[in-house]
């Protein structure tokens, strides 16, 4: 339960953005999904920053409280009233005095529990509406993932007639938002059906020997190609395929886009490739979990060529009646892919550890630990030249810290990791 005095914030930032959004009446694109929100956010403004102001949530600003702070331009003053006392004052200056506003925002849109999305759409009106993808996470709050997916499907259904829902062909629940909204539709994916297609994903290597994906884009008739030099999972396309779909709804150059997408990076703890000690590949995706997400990082992690492979993985949380269902499947998908080695972080992940004895996957290839930094120093230990380790887990089990122990430049983890900033820094670990 929200405390009194956090919905009192939530209540006066909501009454201050309202002000804000009111006098300057910015072009609003809101985005939601299971996976990839945050890589969509960042690549749909890399797309249309190359013609309009653009502003987009900072940090993990998706919330009640960090939506109204980036519509004001503002950080959080988290326990200082001080701070607080300058975030007023920022948006009295902008309510008060004319001053020169985004054009866009572009804001992820955090669907935690039931009503989430209905509590920002209340004051919050949006033009266009991005939905990643719809999965089963958060099933802890939600009964099912058919609420999960009416609760995010909100999102498109309350847009203008002259707006924009902007749809992943390739997710069932995702297209079938098209017949809830009065908008125009712009869908994107591998499938045959998406207005925006991508075809033709192929692996590729820069001069400093960095991997990247290329594929084209279909779009009315024409066939252009794109480049993503620091992107390595095929389904890190979709965000970037968002993002044209987003340039196309705002009549952005599509040859600018490819251009400013072509140097467009992962968000820290997405899918980063990261120089690891002794010559090895960290495979750095540490920033949340969930089945569909692991089972795809490890697919990614296998097909990278090496001759020896290593997981690192946290337990997945938020998943309810599925939480034995995706460890189990996580462990299938190790055995099924050949690993040659798990260190599992975690109560939950002793489910998989299970699984994988059940497989008879080999014992003296299987670690288990309490906290991620035990998991780092331990993998440390059998790192060789040439391996690739992959590092995964739900946001709670700070798998960075594992990250941390590989690295061949630990003293970079600042600028390169998720959660370092100095409010994590604080937390210390605790087991969920």
């Amino acid at each position: 339960m929200k405390s009194r005095k956090l919905k009192y914030l939530e209540t006066v930032l909501r009454l201050m953005s309202v002000a804000v959004l009111k006098k300057y009446k910015p072009i609003i694109i809101g985005i939601t999904g299971s996976m990839g929100k945050t890589s969509a956010k960042e690549a749909v403004y890399a797309a249309l920053a190359v013609k309009y102001r653009v502003r987009k949530n900072i940090k993990n600003y998706n919330n009640e409280v960090g939506i109204p702070l980036t519509i004001i331009g503002a950080e959080s003053g988290n326990r200082s009233p001080i701070k607080w006392l300058a975030v007023f004052f920022r948006w009295l200056g902008l309510v008060v005095f004319p001053r020169e506003y985004p054009e866009i925002l572009v804001l992820e849109m955090g669907v935690d529990r039931p009503g989430d999305m209905k509590y920002l759409l209340d004051f919050i009106p949006l033009d266009a509406g991005i939905v990643t993808s719809i999965s089963p996470v958060h099933l802890e709050f939600f009964k099912d993932i058919e609420h999960i997916a009416r609760e995010k499907g909100r999102i498109v259904e309350g847009l203008p007639r002259e707006g924009f829902a902007i749809l992943n062909a390739d997710d069932k629940r995702t297209e079938a938002l098209a017949a809830k909204t009065g908008s125009r539709v712009i869908s994107y994916g591998f499938s045959g059906k998406a207005m925006i297609m991508a075809s033709d994903p192929v692996r590729i290597k820069d001069e400093n020997g960095i991997s990247g994906i290329s594929f084209k884009v279909n779009y009315a008739g024409k066939s252009l190609p794109v480049r993503l030099r620091h992107i390595i999972g095929r389904h890190q396309i979709y965000p970037a395929l968002a993002a044209i779909a987003a340039g196309v709804a705002f009549k952005v150059n599509p040859v600018e886009v490819m251009k400013a997408l072509e140097n467009l990076a992962p968000p820290p703890g997405r899918l980063n490739v990261i120089s690891g000690k002794k010559g090895s590949t960290i495979i750095d995706d540490t920033y949340n979990s969930s089945p569909a997400a692991a089972i795809s990082a490890l697919e990614i992690a296998a097909s990278m060529g090496s001759s020896r492979r290593m997981a690192i993985l946290g337990d997945m949380l938020e998943l309810g009646q599925d939480e034995e269902k995706g460890h189990r499947a996580i462990a299938r998908k190790i055995f099924e892919l050949n690993f040659d080695f798990l260190a599992a972080v975690g109560e939950r992940m002793k489910i998989a550890v299970r699984e994988l004895e059940r497989l008879n996957f080999p014992k003296d290839k299987i670690a288990q630990f309490d906290n991620p930094a035990a998991a780092g120093d331990f993998a440390a230990g059998k790192l060789e030249r040439g391996d690739i380790v992959l590092v995964k887990g739900s946001q709670s089990m700070r798998m960075e810290k594992a990250v941390e122990k590989l690295m061949e430049e630990p003293g970079k983890a600042r600028n390169v990791l998720c959660r370092q900033s100095a409010e994590w820094w604080k937390k210390p670990y605790i087991k969920p």
